[in-house]
């Protein structure tokens, strides 16, 4: 059995519903029915990780609170937006949007996150690309499921790691003066953030 073929059979076998090929799923075909294991459409892996009791129904279900508002365009399942809501100063006065777009190849591909309102954050650039190693070509798993992704990024948020910066500066005020990082981190989000939501 060639990989793609047994890593979606494995997850679907996991989930309680049969194996590629039988025709049980409701996404778009990805799959050789002639040759089961031909991939006739990339992205067709990751539309069928979404279907049924799929990632995106998993997270919304389990009703993660510092990962809230997930819209998803249903005409395109690559790209996801939510806000992460962290729990320690100085990023608890605000909530955070991010956008996560999944490469056609996932998950054999890493996702890629960008914080779409501004954060003052040593691993946070001014463009909103994160370093978080979970996620990097050289660390990342295949079997890596999104919400450990999404667990990973909001302790970074609520942890920075000023030896593996993006923004140096920052860094070097985080680890010399943490008081006046938090000042002016908890200004910023007073500023920039968004309204956190109301349970």
């Amino acid at each position: 059995m060639g990989l793609v073929q047994g890593r979606a059979a494995e997850r679907r076998t996991l989930q309680g519903g049969p194996e590629f090929g039988s025709g049980a799923c409701p996404g778009p075909p990805h799959l050789s029915s002639e040759s089961p294991g031909k991939l006739l459409d990339p992205s067709g892996l990751w539309q069928c990780h979404l279907c049924e009791d799929t990632e995106l129904e998993e997270i919304r279900k389990c009703g993660m609170k510092n990962f809230r508002n997930i819209q998803v365009d249903e005409a395109n399942l690559l790209t996801w937006q939510g806000l992460i809501v962290p729990d320690n100063p100085p990023y608890d006065k605000g909530a955070f949007r991010i956008e996560i777009n999944f490469p056609a190849e996932y998950p054999f591909k890493p996702p890629k996150i960008t914080f779409k309102t501004k954060i003052y954050h040593p691993n946070i650039d001014e463009k909103g690309q994160v370093c978080l190693p979970v996620i990097s070509a050289e660390n990342w798993k295949p079997a890596t499921k999104t919400d450990q992704v999404i667990q990973s990024l909001i302790a970074l948020v609520n942890d920075p790691q000023p030896e593996h910066p993006l923004r140096a500066d920052l860094a070097e005020e985080y680890s010399k003066d943490r008081k006046k990082f938090c000042k002016n981190a908890e200004e910023f989000t007073k500023k920039y953030g968004e309204k956190r939501p109301v349970d």
